[in-house]
């Protein structure tokens, strides 16, 4: 995967999350149900609302992520721009119930969207929320998840997608080892389903033997990515349904107006071409130089850059 390390230092993460401090955003826990298990989720308000619905933002993150990480970044940012955000713990992830079986920590792009579906449909009964403005932030992998939870959905209104794993059979395969390589995958994957799970580190330092993602960076440095909320697993039952999801191939589903903001130097620039290509829709495409995949997670030039043309686009929606 093209996940470089990026530069981002502690002292830049401290001036992102002080940004947010001076800004004062308020933060409310929530829980929901879907398909009977109980879901974690944080509800974001500006420190100055006075009690009135406001256009709202539902943010996922990457994949193996919890609400803490990349998620509540830009949910701040919206935050401070005058949405209410919504972020939450997938099934299986974080403070969210199981999937069924008891499973936990697989990467399901079926399960994942249908949890965003479900958050649509909870936020929009939330006194806090306008019904007529509900937006949905997809980032990494979860982009492709938001694109098909708001296809056809009536409670959203626009969409954005930072920094968009955006995936096909070509894509998968060159990054992934060749037809060879994924085929091996798959049948770890349907090995360690019959095995009723098999669960590795999702991260680790840069080389390390045994773990997802051996490249260091973000979800292994304390200051940045590993932090105490993260599970840092991988369940390997995840690699079939993860590897034959396609959504650069979904963007003829796409029914809203859509913005994207990416790097040629961050993952799979070449899906987001692909996507954008196909889609038929009104589209803002935002091309940043030399930002890195991590990078868009937590450096907070590049956060702060992506979040200004998430909102604008958002605030264009609606009855604006």
């Amino acid at each position: 995967m093209n996940f470089s390390k990026s530069a981002t230092t502690a002292a830049l993460l401290t001036g992102l999350m002080a940004s947010s401090a001076v800004a004062d955003v308020k933060t409310k826990t929530v829980t929901f149900e879907n398909e009977g298990a109980l879901m974690s989720g944080t509800l974001y308000l500006p420190q100055n609302h006075d009690g009135k619905p406001l256009p709202t933002v539902v943010v996922t993150g990457a994949w193996t992520s919890v609400q803490e990480q990349m998620p509540a970044n830009y949910a701040r940012q919206m935050a401070e721009r005058g949405f209410a955000a919504f972020t939450f713990d997938f099934r299986g992830w974080g403070k969210s119930g199981d999937l069924p079986q008891n499973t936990r920590f697989v990467e399901n792009p079926k399960a994942k969207t249908e949890d965003i579906r479900q958050a649509f449909k909870f936020v929009s009964t939330l006194a806090e929320v306008d019904k007529s403005r509900i937006n949905g932030l997809g980032i990494c992998a979860s982009a492709g998840y938001m694109v098909d939870a708001a296809s056809g959905n009536k409670l959203v209104d626009r969409v954005g997608l930072v920094a968009p794993w955006l995936q096909n059979k070509e894509i998968v395969e060159t990054v992934y080892g060749g037809k060879e390589g994924v085929a091996g995958l798959v049948d770890l994957s349907r090995k360690a389903e019959k095995a009723g799970g098999q669960i590795i580190p999702a991260a680790g330092p840069e080389g390390a033997k045994g773990v997802l993602m051996p490249i260091g960076g973000y979800y292994y440095e304390a200051e940045r990515g590993a932090i105490p909320e993260y599970d840092n697993k991988w369940n390997n039952i995840g690699w079939e349904g993860w590897l034959t999801y396609h959504p650069a191939d979904n963007a003829q589903r796409l029914d809203k107006p859509l913005a994207i903001v990416h790097s040629e130097s961050a993952a799979i620039p070449q899906g987001v071409k692909t996507f954008l290509k196909d889609f038929a829709g009104d589209a803002t495409a935002k091309w940043l130089e030399n930002v890195s995949q991590f990078d868009f997670y937590d450096n907070p030039q590049d956060v702060i850059r992506a979040s200004d043309t998430i909102a604008e686009h958002f605030r264009a929606g609606g009855n604006s």
